[in-house]
């Protein structure tokens, strides 16, 4: 049976509450962070003592904030004995507005200018990013840009260029945000923001000049050790996505396809997932970070 729609899954992700109970007793605490111009809402988890290791940094998809993480990062954190961070991206959540249309490389923009300005703000000199749809491309972007601060890479669902199915699974979600209550249930975390954002990811994504995008120039660039997650049944990307990813980077790399598996790896299959990134992250752990 195949999974259902990413938008069926989002319905359940905006009312559902933690869902890793091992992971409920780490510590944690949610701050403000100025660094490029902007405030951003960051939360951060603490695994004291984890000297010598990376810090787990999480980047959220298109319509994504701290909270529709859940506890998964915790559970990651916990497993690896990691630090992490989770932000909402500018725009998002709680950190600013974004006051400007989208440009067609406002991906490349985010990798370039916010995520390593957060990371010295932060004073994160070695990290992992793990980066689901919108974050996956940021995760592989940025180690094109600032491989220095990066050790390794985890990517779910991560879009390098434009396929069909993916306009198709946009446009089911413009008629779900125009019929359903599913505006009402996210600006329960993006607050007045919601119809903007909303807007403004999908008309980037359906308009005329975004359909030629592509980022696969940049990954020769990509050296450091990558993990690529994608669901076998994602509805708005196909494998091909993670092959053209393996086959162009020049760091050692591991495909993991999930069957039975769509969008949200880290939900729809998350003891699987979960495995796949602490035997990763594990793994750079024991290797030198540069």
């Amino acid at each position: 049976m195949p999974p259902v729609d990413y938008f069926i899954w989002l319905f359940y992700l905006l009312g559902m509450k933690q869902t890793l109970t091992n992971a409920k007793g780490i510590a944690s605490r949610i701050f403000h962070v100025e660094a490029a111009g902007c405030r951003f809402r960051v939360k951060s988890i603490d695994m004291a003592p984890a000297k010598e290791k990376p810090t787990l940094v999480f980047l959220h998809e298109g319509l994504g904030c701290i909270e529709l993480w859940r506890d998964f990062p915790q559970a990651v954190c916990e497993s690896t004995g990691c630090d992490g961070l989770i932000y909402d991206r500018k725009g998002y959540g709680g950190s600013d507005p974004y006051g400007a249309p989208w440009p067609t490389d406002y991906l490349t923009i985010e990798s370039q200018t916010y995520l390593p300005a957060l990371l010295e703000a932060c004073n994160i000199k070695d990290a992992v990013l793990i980066g689901h749809s919108d974050g996956g491309t940021i995760a592989l972007l940025a180690a094109s840009f600032c491989s220095e601060r990066i050790r390794g890479l985890v990517t779910e669902a991560a879009h390098i260029f434009v396929e069909d199915i993916t306009l198709e699974g946009i446009r089911r979600a413009v008629q779900a945000f125009e019929t359903t209550d599913l505006k009402d249930r996210l600006a329960r975390y993006h607050h007045e923001n919601t119809d903007t954002i909303f807007r403004r990811w999908a008309n980037r994504w359906l308009s005329h000049e975004f359909y030629d995008w592509n980022i696969e120039e940049y990954l020769p660039e990509i050296t450091c050790p990558l993990l690529v997650l994608q669901g076998e049944d994602d509805e708005y990307g196909t494998n091909a996505q993670a092959e053209r990813i393996a086959g162009q980077v020049s760091g050692p790399v591991e495909v993991i396809l999930i069957p039975a598996c769509g969008h949200v790896p880290h939900f729809q299959a998350q003891e699987a997932v979960l495995s796949e990134m602490t035997s990763f992250i594990k793994s750079l752990i024991s290797m030198s970070p540069y």
